[in-house]
């Protein structure tokens, strides 16, 4: 799998320094809360995962399955709900916790279907940010780290399902999906 990685953009090791980091930032945003986390499937498990760990709140998890890019390496800009949340929203402080985000059209329309159950708050953690790419008007209120207009993959970030169990981010070959 390493053979098909141009470049290792973000270590292992910065990942787990940044992730501990955002932990402690929300641990303070929401002290005295117990705020409901949302991942972001399935991009956003490995990171979500390791996020939560280091949050010291009590909290709940939930999580969606949105699409908007299937196979392809850019949005299709329709959206899809593929699964919805089991927990009742309404009052309570969300937390929607993604791998990256990029043109922001799936998190854009993600946020305003969510505003429609009345939470207390919607505040968004992104694992990556790549404003290269934004075609909706959305910024996370956290970001792990600011990428460039390249293809990543790893730490739960995938291309055509694989690549997601690499400990790194790193940038895809072109030839590996210019096919």
């Amino acid at each position: 799998m390493t053979e098909d990685i141009l470049k290792i953009l973000l270590t292992k090791e910065q990942l787990e320094a940044r992730v501990k980091e955002l932990g402690r930032e929300l641990t303070e945003r929401f002290a005295g809360g117990e705020p409901l986390f949302i991942g972001v499937l399935k991009g956003s498990f490995i990171f979500m995962a390791d996020l939560i760990r280091n949050v010291k709140l009590k909290c709940a998890m939930d999580f969606m399955a949105v699409s908007s890019y299937g196979r392809e390496t850019s949005t299709s800009g329709a959206v899809k709900i593929n699964k919805d949340l089991n927990e009742d929203i309404s009052g309570r402080h969300v937390i929607i916790v993604e791998d990256i985000l990029d043109s922001g059209v799936t998190l854009n329309y993600l946020c305003g279907y969510l505003r429609n159950r009345k939470p207390a708050s919607i505040t968004l953690v992104a694992l990556l940010d790549k404003p290269a790419r934004r075609r909706a008007a959305i910024r996370a209120d956290f970001i792990g780290f600011e990428v460039p207009d390249e293809f990543v993959v790893g730490y739960g970030l995938d291309y055509a399902e694989r690549y997601r169990n690499l400990p790194f981010v790193g940038i895809l070959k072109p030839e590996v999906y210019a096919n």
